[in-house]
């Protein structure tokens, strides 16, 4: 099937054109960029141009920032096309129900994307987990900023989500996981004095969960998720990607590249099957967690 990447930044780059060279579902037919391109690839820089000149293309994949996807998801899926969203799959819970309405109004397909479930041992994680009574968790999900987006203000702006961005990676296994769903109790939303999203966040959740992200850590990045049951205590490390029960290695590695090939073959079978997946609950505790933070001013940040 032939698909658009629309947004040839850093992630693009990184995960999904390799993913999308690899995958036996795919071709990547054509790409939407202001400034980036992919060689061999026809490329345009508008998105209307590219609906307009490939019709044969009928699913659009979307690596744009948050703030300005809503425009080209809608125009994507008004045209009929398929519509897949890198996370978070937008700005507002408000805007995502309005495409999956428009989608389903459509006929068309809408995949709301978590990466982070598609690590190898969150599914191990998840049968593990099932039928145990969760008495406490800690979630650590510390990483470099300027590593994983370098000199990109947006992710600092009003709407751009700042530490939540990665933190909501670590909300989508937690919401995957476990075999009752928490809700936020509090948060403390730790804000640079030059910037309009957080840089650090810490949460207390229901049963016992609490989280600590912060985008400022250097050297080795920390994405751990720990849990003490009735039946023992589970760890999840390396972003989900190994599993450890009592202390001791059970399943995966510390291999993070599998995550988006499976994402794209999720897609081809939701096509294939003429469904849409759109579960929202990581997106729901982070814009519970800026309902009810408390904001706390910090050091102005710099790239």
């Amino acid at each position: 099937m032939k698909i658009a990447l629309v947004g040839i930044g850093k992630i693009a780059r990184d995960q999904h054109v390799p993913a999308l060279e690899a995958s036996p579902d795919w071709e990547l037919a054509a790409t939407v960029s202001r400034h980036g391109t992919v060689e061999g690839v026809e490329s345009f820089t508008a998105p209307a141009a590219m609906l307009d000149a490939r019709p044969d293309i009928g699913t659009v994949s979307l690596c744009l920032p948050p703030l300005p996807r809503y425009a080209v998801a809608e125009a994507v899926l008004r045209a009929g096309r398929h519509l897949m969203l890198e996370k978070p799959p937008g700005a507002t819970l408000a805007e995502v129900h309005a495409l999956c309405d428009l989608a389903d109004r459509q006929g068309v397909t809408i995949y709301a994307t978590w990466h982070s479930r598609m690590a190898m041992a969150v599914a191990a994680a998840k049968d593990w987990l099932a039928g145990k009574t969760v008495r406490e968790g800690r979630i650590t999900w510390r990483e470099d900023v300027r590593k994983w987006h370098p000199g990109q203000d947006w992710i600092f702006a009003a709407g751009g989500m700042g530490v939540f961005d990665p933190g909501i990676n670590a909300l989508s296994i937690l919401t995957e996981i476990l075999p009752e769903p928490v809700r936020l109790l509090a948060a403390d939303l730790d804000f640079p004095a030059n910037r309009q999203a957080p840089i650090a966040a810490r949460l207390r959740f229901s049963r016992g969960v609490e989280a600590d992200f912060d985008f400022r850590q250097e050297g080795p990045q920390t994405w751990d998720m720990e849990f003490q049951t009735d039946a023992g205590r589970m760890a999840l490390r390396m972003g989900g990607n190994r599993l450890e029960i009592d202390g001791r290695h059970r399943q995966g590695a510390d291999d993070i590249m599998g995550e988006y090939p499976a994402l794209y073959a999720r897609m081809a079978r939701l096509v294939s099957d003429g469904k849409s997946d759109t579960d929202l609950a990581p997106m729901v505790l982070v814009a519970d967690a800026f309902t009810l933070g408390r904001r706390n001013t910090v050091a102005d940040f710099q790239f």
